[in-house]
């Protein structure tokens, strides 16, 4: 199909869907996986500068500290990064940082446990909205994520859904925002005493489960984890760089990453969700 071209970047034709790369010529997705928050969800829209707060004023307590301009720079750098992994992965980084500067080194635990405190007072205040009615779940999410769902259900593709937040918390939010049956018991993330979460395994295991090949896979995600997990298994990898905050138009910093990641597609949102399906199913070359 023809495509357009405007500031040097090719767009599908009267579409925010930007190529980065062709579509892999390979049978048609039969799979979807979701990244949740940023992608899916935004009840906890915010959490990244909640973290680097966190990690900064521990930073600054440390006796070798750089100044602030500096530090807020470099965990500013990782927290972008490191979007999608295990919230633990982030603070083990925290706790080594403050050793290596001659602070204490406290237990990881202790610094997710006073990042969630934090977080969740903000969420709980979203969720009790929502469940008063005070907010719509089309309030909390990205725009056009509840259509795009119910297409993909429609057209009987099966989706999945892998965040680095806690499991327990992933189903207590989507069930809230009435999305929880889209994926039925494909919901994974880090649980307390269960074995280390990746979402590499994860991709790895819902290809071997189900006899796919890569590029029947597409992951939609607004952090590099599971769009870099998706490239190298030869999967499609959309990049949602999504502007939270304002809930449209592109988040720049959130698309460099994405595209350093592998991405094939950028997107806004999915509010042209059924263009985005429809080119992935190559049914735009049947016109």
């Amino acid at each position: 199909m023809s495509l357009t071209s405007q500031n040097g970047r090719t767009y599908l034709p009267h579409t925010l869907i930007e190529i980065i790369s062709p579509r892999l010529p390979c049978a048609r997705p039969r799979h979807f996986l979701f990244d949740f928050d940023g992608t899916i969800s935004l009840i906890r829209e915010g959490w990244q500068q909640l973290m680097i707060e966190l990690m900064l004023e521990f930073l600054l307590a440390t006796p070798e500290a750089e100044d602030e301009q500096t530090l807020t720079r470099m965990i500013s750098d990782l927290v972008l990064h490191s979007t999608g992994r295990p919230t633990l992965d982030q603070m083990t980084f925290l706790a080594d940082e403050v050793a290596q500067r001659g602070g204490l080194r406290h237990d990881p635990h202790m610094y997710k446990r006073l990042f969630l405190d934090r977080l969740l007072a903000r969420v709980n205040e979203r969720l009790t909205a929502l469940r008063r009615g005070q907010f719509e779940p089309a309030d909390l999410v990205v725009p056009g994520v509840l259509e795009l769902l119910a297409e993909l259900k429609r057209r009987k593709i099966i989706c999945h859904l892998a965040s680095g937040t806690e499991k327990e918390a992933v189903l207590e939010e989507i069930t809230a925002l009435g999305l929880a049956d889209y994926f039925e018991d494909r919901i994974y993330g880090p649980q307390d005493g269960g074995p280390v979460f990746s979402k590499k395994v994860v991709i790895e295991g819902i290809l071997e489960t189900y006899g796919l090949a890569g590029c029947e896979l597409v992951s939609c995600g607004d952090g590099k984890v599971e769009i870099e997990y998706t490239a190298q298994v030869g999967g499609i990898g959309v990049g949602v760089a999504s502007n939270e905050v304002e809930r449209q138009g592109i988040n720049e910093i959130k698309r460099q990453q994405l595209i350093l990641a592998g991405a094939n597609l950028i997107i806004p949102d999915f509010r042209e969700g059924e263009v985005l399906v429809s080119y992935l199913m190559g049914e735009d070359e049947a016109k």
